[in-house]
């Protein structure tokens, strides 16, 4: 009976710990991305255009830093060691951005740690995945959980993130996420577990080896998932990257405003997340995703057609439950599509959004300067319109759970 208590305090010992490491890592990137538009053109002075390559830099380097390391993970790395390795990288990024104001510099080094850090988070679901697989735990429930926890980061941190740099400097901002990053790669040490594969896995992907090693782009529900989710995250990430400027410049509204609509969008996403969660076995993942997608289309309208603080703060509702569901059930959706190789799966739900960003930084930069920042949300409207046909043909997988 005590070796019982001990093994159930252990379990809600490293449950807990997930939840933690996400929400730190979590608030030190939401303390860094809200403001790195406002940051490269106020302090680095530099043009939309050189804002707009450097968001599409920083997204090629995180895409080939994260894949790497998530090969590397799925074949024989530890998870536990890869997060702290990315949680150190943060650190140095962070003393890159808070002592520098040269943007080759920021695009080079900064990009450079920045490319390493940002399999943090992606390592993180994988290692709860299989934590959760081989304590017989729920997996949509326990994703759930998890990525809630980096949905309240993000209602913490774009308003602090705001706040820090209009008050203090961006300097003081960049130091806190630092701390951020130092304090999570510390508890990573201390708590998470590091989640050995068992004889029985070995064995089945000794039996599937062909098709573990069948390429990505063969595989066409994964193809169609990866195209469908791309769409849907370039709508919301030229929505963050132009928002901040586009209230500033445009509609003359308060500075502090762009970091309390992400704090309110990120609030009404946790229910979502957990509501969304729930639903997956009654609804299944794909009509979930029409659900947002639906959601998604109602936000880009309002966009459009509304200019006033109420409105705007009213529009979060569609946001957060388009946002929501994609970002809960996406990265689930991918792991039961490439169920024997969980880093890949959860790393190319992460470089979705991160090309994405790719996209996202350079129709921002461009159209933003050309024809002015409305033009973003038509064009956002049209992406998620367009993310519909892909995801119409995704098979719903056989299992949902």
């Amino acid at each position: 009976m005590p070796s019982t208590s001990s093994f159930r305090q252990l379990k809600g010992v490293i449950f807990t710990a997930f939840l933690v490491t996400t929400f730190i890592i979590g608030i030190a990137g939401a303390l860094q991305s809200p403001t790195l538009s406002r940051f490269l053109t106020d302090e680095v002075n530099v043009d939309p255009i050189l804002v707009g390559l450097f968001y599409s830099v920083n997204a090629i380097a995180s895409i080939v830093g994260s894949f790497l390391l998530a090969k590397y993970s799925d074949k024989k790395g530890d998870r536990r060691l890869i997060v702290i390795f990315c949680c150190l990288m943060g650190v140095f990024n962070s003393l890159v951005f808070a002592f520098s104001r040269h943007y080759v510099f920021l695009i080079t080094l900064g990009v450079l740690f920045a490319a390493l850090s940002s399999a943090a988070m992606p390592q993180i679901f994988a290692l709860a995945r299989e934590y959760a697989v081989k304590t017989g735990r729920n997996v949509v429930a326990f994703n759930s959980l998890i990525r809630a926890q980096l949905s309240l980061a993000w209602v913490i941190g774009p308003p602090l993130s705001f706040a820090l740099a209009i008050n203090y400097g961006f300097t003081t901002m960049y130091l806190s996420a630092m701390g951020m990053f130092f304090v999570a790669m510390i508890f990573v040490a201390i708590f998470l577990p590091s989640v050995e594969k068992n004889p029985a896995t070995q064995q089945t992907q000794a039996m599937n080896q062909q098709e573990i090693n069948q390429p990505l782009f063969q595989n066409k529900n994964v193809v169609f998932l990866f195209l469908s989710t791309v769409f849907m995250w370039t709508a919301n990430m030229m929505y963050i990257i132009d928002m901040p400027l586009y209230i500033k410049s445009s509609l003359h509204l308060s500075d502090s405003l762009p970091g309390q609509l992400m704090g309110l969008a990120a609030g009404i996403e946790i229910p979502v997340m957990l509501i969304a969660g729930f639903l997956v076995p009654y609804l299944g993942k794909r009509n979930l995703f029409f659900i947002a997608i639906g959601c998604g289309v109602l936000f880009y309208i309002g966009i459009i057609l509304f200019k006033n603080e109420v409105a705007l703060f009213s529009l979060q509702i569609f946001n957060a439950l388009f946002i929501g569901i994609v970002a809960n059930i996406g990265i689930i959706y991918f792991q039961d599509l490439l169920p024997t190789r969980m880093g890949v799966a959860s790393t190319l739900f992460n470089n979705g959004i991160t090309c994405s960003v790719i996209i996202a930084g350079l129709i921002q930069g461009f159209v933003s300067k050309a024809f002015g920042h409305e033009m973003i949300y038509w064009i956002a409207l049209i992406m998620v319109a367009v993310s519909f046909l892909f995801c119409a043909f995704v098979n719903e997988s056989k299992s949902n759970t």
